[in-house]
């Protein structure tokens, strides 16, 4: 150990891989805890933190590959992350505003941009038109506060990151033709060329990556391995966007758009993305855009101030005035504003892209012999000081604004919804992962309340039942945590599982309750006999006779992230129940969160229902059925391949009840036993007893 030790040079800048690690991961970690009482954002601390221990600062590290590596990885995992949590349907909805935000934020720098080199500083036109591509181009670094806060779908935010992906594609194109034009490269077929490029780029990210991550998805239950290829799908799309001529980051994001409805908000998957990327790869990034700021930039002569001082201003200016258009043409609210205006006030990634690129053009030399760059030293020190002031920017007016949105919105929301209790009693441990994905994706509130429970005999439950008992109420413990979200695990001992259930659901105040398809011996002649308890088994219409909750009888065959469509056969009358409200909105945020298609099957009078309170954004489709119901074959005629249907049943004698519904579980189970069906039973009005309790 003392030979070892003895080899470890403790001499500036730090070479030892463990120490340098080491010593990033310090920071990372106590950066918030120092920076929290100093009010200064965190991601703003990080940046800060990289700019001391620099190579600028006091050396201890290098800003070498290794460094560049994570750094480089970093700024991709924001743009995926932002295209991963974006809502789609909203995005689809404000594609119109992100397109007009986009060219608002494109249009005036480029404008602001001009006038600063060709008109200020005295630069050549094709110098000043790359200062306004660099003007133009922006980073969302404030993202993950925005992320952290939840309120990734607010309509400001959707459309900063719309407009983002579309102001970065045309800076970038602007910077491949003024290069084109100044090297004299660009003839007749280059236009073909760059346009044919991203037509093939962008086809293969949204066409192939989403038909790919569903065949593996289906496939591959491995975490680990699914995690290995969202890494594996983000690199690839940067590369291809690399290939086509623009920009990483464009790819990035494209493949968060391409990933989006397989990987849901509230999976276990998308909290491992999340986790990694907040603890190491944006971490790495921000702390390598501080390595960058050289304070000696300063000092260096008056034509950098006066260079750094027209950028900042006229950047500052320009992205205000994008900002400020976009809230007055779309009445958004001062917050909006500020937030639209902190998320794209930061210059890092696009930005160092095209000072590097006209800094390394050099167009000939001086008699002297010095190059003559197509944007010269003064400009390159003047970006890096303007990267340290919009990013100082941008998360100080991201965080105060997305604070007061974020205390805003969720009031509003608890003001609309009722609380949300899960029970997912377990008894098969191939199903407690699925049962437990279900729980979670048709709930929406952000504390909700999940219980997984399991029911022994009180007389008769032996040690090994109890162990096996206890792992499997962990299992579902973990899946539930997986997704960021804790699981009460309960262990009841009574004389049989109805009445174990039936007393949890009192005690508990449960709303929803998540049951597994029947597994017993008695199962395989169900199909023959087509007999309703046959296939429900005797426990559920039990449970179901007792109880008056929203209940999910699922039989789960592939991961609700890969299903296409949900399509919801509504019975006659159900509109008249007391839970229809209920259920519906259960399934539309669990249609909503995955971005599957969801399509309603009703009679007129039900889907005139459905319709009765127009939305701003509608993600369903609505096929009238009249009669439909009495020939099963026909109810069922447009289920495809990779559909997940949903049967909403009713309990016997109450208004939705339809004679197929004796029928209808073996039914299901027989013709769609390869695919997820759910029958779903909903709250309805009974004895004056259950209606004095559950109302």
């Amino acid at each position: 150990m003392l030979t070892l030790a003895s080899h470890i040079a403790l001499t500036t800048p730090i070479e030892d891989p463990i120490l340098k690690f080491l010593l990033i991961m310090a920071i990372v970690l106590l950066t918030p805890l120092v920076l929290n009482k100093l009010k200064i954002p965190y991601l703003l601390g990080l940046i800060i933190a990289g700019a001391v221990i620099g190579p600028h600062g006091l050396n201890l590290v290098l800003r070498d590959s290794s460094i560049i590596l994570s750094g480089s990885a970093g700024m991709l995992y924001i743009l995926f992350t932002a295209g991963l949590e974006m809502d789609m349907a909203d995005f689809k909805q404000s594609s119109v505003r992100s397109l007009a935000f986009g060219l608002y934020t494109y249009i005036f720098p480029m404008l602001f941009g001009v006038v600063s080199g060709y008109g200020i500083l005295g630069y050549s036109l094709p110098s000043s038109l790359l200062l306004g591509a660099l003007f133009a181009s922006q980073t969302l670094i404030a993202y993950p506060i925005i992320s952290k806060l939840g309120i990734t779908r607010d309509k400001a935010v959707t459309i900063a990151v719309g407009g983002t992906i579309i102001v970065d594609m045309l800076a970038l194109v602007t910077l491949t033709v003024v290069t084109g034009l100044a090297t004299g490269s660009t003839d007749t077929t280059f236009w073909y060329r760059l346009g044919a490029s991203i037509a093939a780029c962008s086809f293969v990210i949204l066409w192939f990556f989403p038909r790919l991550g569903r065949w593996f998805f289906k496939r591959c239950s491995d975490n680990v391995s699914q995690y290995v290829f969202v890494l594996v799908i983000v690199f690839s799309g940067a590369f291809l966007t690399q290939l086509a001529g623009l920009e990483p980051i464009i790819g990035a994001f494209l493949a968060g758009l391409a990933m989006n409805r397989l990987i849901p908000s509230t999976s276990p998957l998308m909290n491992r993305v999340e986790f990694v990327g907040n603890a190491i790869f944006i971490p790495f990034f921000l702390l390598s855009v501080g390595m960058l700021i050289d304070y000696r930039a300063i000092f260096s002569g008056w034509e950098t101030l006066e260079v750094a001082a027209v950028m900042i201003v006229m950047v500052t200016l320009s992205k205000y005035i994008a900002a400020a258009l976009t809230a007055k043409t779309f009445r958004l609210s001062g917050d909006q504003r500020r937030m639209l205006f902190g998320l794209s006030v930061a210059h890092v990634a696009g930005t160092l892209a095209v000072v590097m690129v006209g800094y390394n053009l050099i167009l000939g030399y001086e008699a002297d012999g010095t190059p003559i760059r197509l944007l010269g030293e003064a400009v390159l020190n003047g970006t890096i000081l303007m990267i340290l002031v919009t990013c100082t920017i941008s998360t100080f007016m991201t965080q105060q604004a997305a604070h007061r949105i974020a205390i805003e919105g969720p009031q509003a929301e608890r003001r609309a919804e009722t609380g949300e209790h899960v029970l997912i009693p377990v008894s098969h441990p191939q199903t407690v992962s699925e049962a437990v994905g279900l729980g979670i994706a048709v709930t929406k509130q952000k504390h909700r309340s999940l219980y997984a429970l399991r029911a022994l005999d009180n007389q008769s439950a032996s040690e090994e039942q109890v162990a096996a008992a206890e792992k499997m109420l962990l299992s579902a413990a973990e899946a539930s945590a997986s997704a960021g979200i804790h699981m009460h695990r309960l262990m009841r001992y009574d004389v049989n599982i109805v009445n174990a259930i039936v007393s949890v659901v009192r005690e508990r105040n449960i709303t929803d309750l998540v049951l597994g398809m029947h597994r017993a011996p008695e199962h395989a002649n169900a199909l023959n006999t087509l007999g309703r308890e046959s296939v429900l088994g005797t426990t559920i219409p039990a449970i179901l006779s007792r109880t008056n909750v929203t209940t999910y009888i699922y039989h789960a065959v592939q991961p609700l992230s890969t299903v296409k469509r949900h399509l919801v056969y509504i019975p006659p009358r159900a509109e008249l129940e007391q839970g229809f409200e209920t259920w519906v909105l259960r399934i539309r945020h669990l249609a909503h969160d995955t971005g599957a298609k969801l399509i309603f099957y009703g009679t007129a009078s039900t889907i005139a229902y459905l319709q009765r309170k127009p939305r701003k954004v509608d993600i369903a489709d609505y096929v009238t059925q009249e009669h439909a119901w009495e020939n099963l074959d026909t109810l069922f005629s447009d289920v495809k391949e990779d559909d997940s249907v949903w049967v909403i049943m009713s309990r016997r004698d109450r208004i939705s009840y339809h004679a197929a519904m004796h029928r209808l579980p073996a039914y299901v189970e027989e013709h769609f036993a390869t695919m997820n069906h759910i029958l779903l039973y909903p709250v309805q009005a009974g004895s004056e007893s259950e209606k004095r309790y559950f109302n």
